[in-house]
């Protein structure tokens, strides 16, 4: 009996170390009642100031929260800054995050810092200001659970193999996620947030040149074809990832890989597939289905490897460790 109640209770520390089960709602209703509004108001201030970039800026704030959440967890490892250009944002996989998703986190701390010093972690403001984004940008609303600390580590080597690549297939990327307890209906549903933002031309460059991809719908082609030239250029040219509704965060995603107009191979496989097919043809036709999977998947993601305890701190600045600034 003895033995069985260590084992027991060794589960439990684990369990706790983990961070599993940890994260609820309204977690500052005492100690920071007023957090996410405080946060909603930051986030809303930089998407206003935006004017011809907020497409960008939402695409950013989002982006930016599954590159956290996919490497050391959802601690804000992310945005640590380093001298030496090696933390996780220094990696080759992470330079494409714009900087007014870094920002948007930065001045939401700030804000929150005013109201309640030392008491509202990094991650967690990145995690509202995610939940944020994807309501401006006309997605669908939903709770946060907080009670995430700030992790203590933030390493670019890392982050190698733990980003999902553009040109990725289906089973690379239901890989991927399934190492972050993610399954392939999450991954789909999460591919949605990609009814927003743009890509660089390089990013899709082999689908067009020297022969055209054949999933890809013909005359999206010539269209893309007429910006991004055969010679991979201007690093400053982008198109939009989803053609149709490209400030909406919405089903209509789906309904252009059906119709051949994804802009990445790892967009367009989950049609091409058979395996995922199915389910890319319910979000197609289904908008209710799609967002009842995105917020139960983004709510999901927001548990990947959350830091409670001493397994982490939280930082007075976002962008840097307590023990360096």
């Amino acid at each position: 009996m003895e033995v069985s109640i260590r084992l027991i209770l060794l589960m439990v520390l684990i369990a706790v170390g983990r961070g599993e089960g940890q994260l609820v709602e309204n977690f500052y209703s005492k100690t920071c009642p007023n957090v996410e509004a405080i946060v909603k108001q930051a986030v809303f201030t930089k998407f206003s100031k935006a004017n011809a970039t907020r497409q960008a800026t939402l695409q950013a704030t989002l982006r930016l929260f599954f590159h956290d959440c996919f490497i050391e967890g959802c601690d804000a490892s992310i945005m640590i800054a380093s001298a030496n250009n090696n933390a996780e944002k220094d990696a080759g996989e992470n330079l494409s995050l714009a900087g007014d998703g870094f920002d948007a986190v930065i001045k939401a701390k700030q804000a929150v810092e005013g109201a309640c010093p030392g008491i509202v972690s990094c991650a967690d403001i990145l995690a509202i200001a995610a939940r944020d984004a994807v309501v401006l940008a006309g997605g669908p609303s939903f709770s946060v659970e907080l009670g995430r600390r700030d992790g203590l580590i933030s390493n670019k080597s890392r982050v190698h193999h733990n980003i999902p690549d553009p040109s990725f297939n289906l089973s690379q990327l239901t890989t991927l996620f399934a190492r972050k307890n993610l399954s392939q209906f999450d991954m789909i549903a999460l591919s949605g947030a990609h009814s927003v933002g743009v890509s660089n031309c390089s990013r899709f460059h082999s689908r067009l040149y020297p022969v055209v991809d054949p999933s890809l719908n013909l005359n999206y082609a010539k269209q893309l074809m007429a910006t991004c030239s055969k010679k991979i250029g201007n690093p400053q040219v982008f198109v939009n990832l989803d053609p149709e509704t490209p400030k909406v965060l919405d089903n209509v995603y789906y309904q252009n890989l059906v119709a051949g107009k994804g802009l990445l191979t790892s967009d367009e496989v989950l049609y091409t597939d058979p395996e995922s097919q199915p389910t890319v043809k319910d979000f197609a036709s289904n908008p209710g289905h799609f967002n009842a999977a995105f917020i139960a998947a983004i709510k999901k993601l927001g548990r990947v490897g959350v830091k409670t305890g001493n397994l982490g701190e939280i930082r007075r600045d976002c962008a840097a460790f307590n023990n360096e600034d």
